[in-house]
């Protein structure tokens, strides 16, 4: 958390960047290499989605050294959405930390508490899968809990009551319903959210902001892959990216 604060006051950014790379070998090399390199001074974080990296003969070696590339005040999630439990996750836990030099993880929490808790070190972030961008996340986190609310508030509350506990949990809200992201938020006032859905998917940036930020500008980092990616200039579309997004951060203070 703290290098994660550190690099978000030195950068003055919310930007994290997904690098979700496609194509051949050669052009996804190269074009990791470009995307860093371009990005690393507008950029909160970085986030690499394990399943690009994993379809890939070389896929953890790339990963390694696209970690490896990146500067090291910048800190790393890799997103596996793991789910397993006990030392099952314990070894995810150790491939994401100790193989691969990740400072976060994203994990979903259907099993309960026993798939998060491997995660959490003293040094480590967990961001735990509440509110999802795609569109088929209704079907299970819209459901109706007996207590009240949905199973994604119910997911919201377990995160907290953890972060409570031990430390070091934050949670993935999607940007594609601002509502359901106020909603989260009211349940966690404090804890930081990871946010997709910004750009291909169609999320509006300045009511993510509003509905999704603490009252002192931070507690979001705003994930975007495809943008940045597919750009001609990477680091001119994250830069404009970051402004955008710091220009509409005082309205929401």
């Amino acid at each position: 958390m703290q290098k994660l604060i550190q690099r978000i006051q030195k950068a003055n950014s919310l930007l994290c960047v997904g690098l979700d790379p496609v194509g051949d070998d050669a052009y996804v090399a190269r074009q990791l290499a470009e995307v860093v390199d371009q990005t690393s001074p507008f950029a909160a974080a970085f986030k690499p989605n394990l399943a690009f990296f994993l379809s890939r003969e070389n896929g953890v070696q790339l990963l390694r050294e696209t970690v490896q590339r990146i500067p090291q005040d910048i800190p790393v999630i890799l997103d596996g959405k793991f789910g397993d439990i006990a030392n099952t996750a314990d070894h995810y836990a150790r491939f994401a930390y100790d193989v691969i030099g990740a400072d976060a993880v994203t994990v979903n929490p259907y099993m309960g508490d026993d798939a998060v808790r491997p995660f959490v070190r003293e040094d480590k972030l967990v961001f735990v899968l509440a509110k999802t961008s795609n569109k088929s996340q209704y079907s299970m986190q819209n459901m109706a809990l007996t207590r009240g609310g949905s199973l994604a508030h119910g997911v919201a509350q377990v995160a907290c009551k953890l972060d409570s506990e031990i430390g070091g949990i934050g949670l993935v809200v999607g940007a594609t319903h601002p509502e359901a992201l106020a909603e989260v938020r009211a349940i966690c006032p404090e804890q930081w959210f990871l946010v997709p859905g910004v750009g291909a998917q169609g999320g509006d940036l300045a009511a993510t902001l509003r509905a999704g930020l603490r009252s002192n500008g931070s507690g979001l980092l705003i994930n975007t892959s495809r943008a940045i990616w597919q750009a001609e200039d990477a680091g001119a579309a994250a830069r404009e990216l970051m402004e955008r997004i710091n220009a509409l951060r005082p309205v929401t203070a």
